[in-house]
């Protein structure tokens, strides 16, 4: 029974606890309520093929499947973004969901309306506030869920129509989970390359957590705060954007391009070795001198790192150029400002249409 727990005390011994979590954790929560409305509207759509009596035990044990998932995707993100290929496709994909919602994606809300169900639960209208007939539910289904199930297949009325049911709703909810649970990841930053678990993993699952809370049992509140602030969705990808080049920039300026540690990478790159090698010798060199400038320069003074103690006879890890979680850094500078602008410009507010003038 004592090995069954010892991973639980590992982890737990393993968080660490600053008041500057709090403020992260406040950030996640409301990034994550603002990315999942699209999410929520999505699984009302699910449930509204259930009748009545069925719609909310479905919403409810599909959500519950989904905190199950997000806890080991959690675990599972943080361990695989130790990894220099993964940090470059997260980072990536976080980049491409923004551009593509920013530039890309056609406003699908602005045609509709959005409001609340007997059950608190948000639900897509037509504009004029009438529900949707079937055929444009089934539309709207098909244009937002990652696969599609056809209605033809859930005829059955009652309990043998509700667990297929249930199930599209969980596995809905766990592909929209993915940008939020790796902008979570990315925003604390890397662990240490000795550690067993992230310091902030406990962060990462409380905003999670009270995002999802808040959104099933208070989406009221965000509804009301989109239709007063409706730039409040484009703030949201905005902060995801920015995430997504810092997880970029620490897997550019932060890796070791020599893959002395790799070897079926050095091996792969054949000829181009002694380049990748030439590189990091020069990444190396440019990290050590930004640090003495940082230390003599800088306004801040902010002093050199102290050098890792030698673990069991394994190399010190390679220096990192950009430092996102010292505040005195520029970096960490830049990234917080671009953070609290694009947060601020969620509350902007619209721009009042002129009145449209009677024709004569």
């Amino acid at each position: 029974m004592q090995d069954f727990f010892k991973p639980v005390a590992d982890f737990c011994n393993s968080q660490t606890f600053g008041w500057s979590d709090l403020g992260v954790i406040l950030l996640l929560t409301v990034l994550e309520g603002a990315l999942s409305i699209d999410n929520a509207l999505v699984l009302g759509l699910l449930a509204k093929r259930l009748p009545k009596e069925f719609q909310a035990s479905a919403l409810n044990i599909g959500m519950a499947l989904a905190f199950v998932f997000r806890f080991i995707a959690i675990f599972a993100a943080a361990l695989l973004l130790r990894w220099t290929i993964v940090k470059f496709f997260g980072g990536a994909y976080l980049v491409y969901i923004a551009v593509r919602h920013l530039f890309f994606e056609t406003k699908q809300l602005e045609e509709g309306k959005i409001g609340l169900d007997e059950h608190g639960n948000p639900r897509l209208l037509e504009a004029t506030g009438e529900e949707l007939t079937e055929s444009e539910t089934e539309q709207e289904i098909r244009g937002r869920v990652p696969v599609y199930v056809k209605p033809q297949t859930l005829q059955r009325v009652g309990i043998a129509n509700f667990w297929p049911t249930v199930a599209s709703i969980g596995l809905t909810d766990i592909a929209f989970a993915v940008d939020s649970i790796l902008a979570a990841i990315a925003l604390v930053g890397s662990p240490p390359i000795a550690a067993k678990f992230h310091p902030k993993l406990w962060v990462v699952f409380t905003g999670a957590v009270l995002g999802m809370i808040v959104l099933r049992f208070a989406a009221g509140l965000f509804i009301r705060l989109l239709e007063k602030f409706p730039r409040f969705e484009l703030a949201a990808y905005l902060l995801v954007l920015v995430i997504g080049l810092k997880l970029l920039g620490d897997w550019g300026f932060n890796s070791d391009w020599s893959f002395n540690n790799q070897p079926r990478i050095q091996k792969a790159l054949g000829g181009w070795n002694q380049s990748f090698e030439a590189l990091e010798e020069r990444r190396r060199h440019l990290a050590h001198a930004y640090e003495k400038w940082l230390e003599r320069d800088w306004i801040f003074k902010v002093p050199a790192p102290p050098a890792p103690p030698n673990q069991n006879g394994q190399a010190a890890p390679p220096p990192h150029l950009l430092n996102f979680h010292e505040l005195r850094r520029p970096e960490a500078i830049t990234f917080w400002v671009l953070m609290v602008v694009a947060f601020s410009i969620g509350f902007i507010p619209p721009r009042k249409k002129p009145p449209k003038q009677a024709t004569a």
